[in-house]
């Protein structure tokens, strides 16, 4: 049997975009040979760059190949409150069954991991088991969605800042003492409403699910009287997440076993689609650390 090289797929990369906006499959790569491929890997970067999220189909790779792939991109973090496998620091598995609550936190649009000082710079996540339909992932390119907002909108967002809470997500199903302790351990994160992005200086809208409030909006320029604050506020805010549920910024992908997707998650919002119960989905991913935004 003829063995492929790595450096022989990185010469046969196919590239399938998926929408006009964001998304695409590359085939003729396996993922267990790129992690041993410098230039495969620096192709896989910049197609990322491009694409916002990458499918990869029949990845059947080891938790360790898994995890040695997405460490070429920054070293791996734990998810506070879901956690780790124990052998493998970093991948966190994300197993749903029909004798499990469910998880309401997949099913809303969100950023990973905005609470955070530095919010992830990607994911790498693989399908271990699925259901035969329904648990799909969707992607939505929130560069497109600041580009496509209207004129007055973006003057009005232009300064502004956000508070971003693992407390009143995760934690809000928590008993008080340990959603407190939680807080404690991730105080509320403050991100600019736009992000540029640190690789292509893109502006990206970057509120999302954990966006809890404005911190810099009762201004003068903002708030004629003190009842213009809250409502004008809110509604704003309301109205910047809402935009990742706009089509035309989407991708929408059906997994299989060992599929694998990389998403970048500074440009990018996400949404499982939780129509499957009582089957079973059973997930692994490994989160990439982040920079500081700006």
């Amino acid at each position: 049997m003829n063995v492929i090289t790595s450096a022989a797929l990185t010469r046969s990369i196919h590239v399938e975009p998926l929408t006009c906006t964001i998304g695409a499959e590359l085939s003729n790569v396996q993922l267990g040979a790129a992690a041993h491929d410098a230039g495969l890997i620096a192709e896989i970067r910049a197609l990322l760059l491009k694409h916002r999220v990458l499918f990869f189909r029949d990845q059947d790779i080891s938790r360790a190949e898994h995890v040695a792939f997405a460490r070429h991109f920054g070293e791996l973090e734990d998810h506070p409150v879901v956690g780790s496998d124990p052998e493998h620091p970093g991948l966190v598995r994300i197993y749903k069954s029909p004798e499990t609550p469910a998880d309401r936190y997949e099913n809303a649009w969100h950023t990973d991991a905005t609470w955070r000082e530095k919010p992830p710079f990607g994911c790498v996540l693989r399908c271990v088991e699925c259901p035969p339909v329904g648990g799909d992932t969707m992607w939505a390119n929130m560069v497109e969605a600041y580009a496509r907002l209207p004129g007055d909108i973006k003057a009005k967002i232009a300064g502004l800042r956000a508070r971003h809470s693992i407390e009143a997500s995760f934690g809000a199903a928590m008993p008080m003492e340990r959603r407190l302790a939680l807080k404690a351990q991730f105080p509320d994160a403050e991100h600019p409403v736009v992000r540029t992005h640190p690789e292509t200086g893109e502006k990206v809208l970057f509120v999302n699910g954990f966006s809890t409030h404005f911190t810099n909006f009762h201004t003068p320029e903002h708030v004629r009287f003190g009842q213009d604050y809250q409502p004008g506020a809110a509604q704003l805010l309301s109205y910047l997440i809402s935009q990742a549920q706009i089509p035309e910024y989407q991708v929408r992908f059906r997994w299989k076993p060992n599929s694998v997707a990389f998403w970048d998650n500074r440009s990018t919002q996400h949404y499982a689609v939780m129509d499957y119960p009582p089957c079973h989905r059973k997930m692994e991913r490994a989160g990439i650390m982040g920079e500081a935004t700006f």
